[in-house]
């Protein structure tokens, strides 16, 4: 395969810090300051960054926002074609094996939509995904185990996010400190942003290809 093919973040392989929070979520959402902002590895190959993602953690699970600015067009989501649509997607494996190519029964998928839902489809949406190719599923999610929230822009969105600890499989941070992770902040007018390693690898299903967070306090 000639260099030009081959993205650069498939060179390395990442590990960046998600800070602790004690209170992760209120009924006003996440409120992540600028310190839990990630690193976009994007910038590597020179891609633009669309949006804003910051995370934290704490042993009840993982909170989560994105803020995306800059649209001209209202997010394309729709709850039939839930791969298709804009918003975060977002993979975890709270093991962080990186030596396996398909997802074993501690890796998650999930998809946050800043419409989509509801009787009239203008709802944010929460949902567990299956993942391609996957030898065993996680357990089923609780109801209530996922929350999102939803901040309209004239020019964006800002989504925010918790994956309570019963969402995922394995979630133990005081024995596995260390999370395989990325995400795909998803927009048909922006262009697509990626944690890791994007397309053409397989990152939807190759937990090999994800970085690492590490769950710091």
């Amino acid at each position: 395969m000639p260099d030009s093919l081959v993205p650069k973040r498939f060179l390395f392989r990442f590990s960046t810090p998600c800070l602790y929070r004690e209170n992760l979520w209120t009924a006003k959402g996440a409120g992540l300051d600028a310190k839990h902002r990630l690193v976009s590895f994007a910038e590597l190959e020179g891609l633009p960054i669309p949006a804003d993602v910051r995370a934290a953690w704490s042993a009840s699970g993982l909170a989560i926002s994105v803020e995306v600015r800059g649209k001209k067009q209202a997010p394309w989501c729709r709850a039939t074609r839930p791969e298709d649509s804009d918003g975060l997607h977002v993979w975890i494996d709270t093991r962080d094996v990186h030596n396996v190519h398909r997802a074993t029964r501690f890796c998650h998928r999930f998809l946050f939509m800043p419409t989509g839902g509801g009787r009239g489809a203008d709802q944010p949406v929460a949902q567990w995904l299956p993942i391609h190719r996957a030898r065993a599923q996680p357990q089923a999610i609780k109801p209530g185990s996922l929350k999102v929230q939803r901040k309209r822009h004239t020019d964006g969105y800002l989504l925010e996010v918790f994956l309570s600890a019963d969402a995922l499989t394995g979630f133990d941070p005081v024995e596995h400190p260390r999370l395989g992770f990325t995400y795909a902040v998803v927009d048909r007018e922006l262009g697509s942003q990626t944690f890791s390693v994007g397309s053409p690898m397989p990152y939807e299903e190759d937990p090999s290809l994800w970085a690492t967070l590490e769950l710091v306090r």
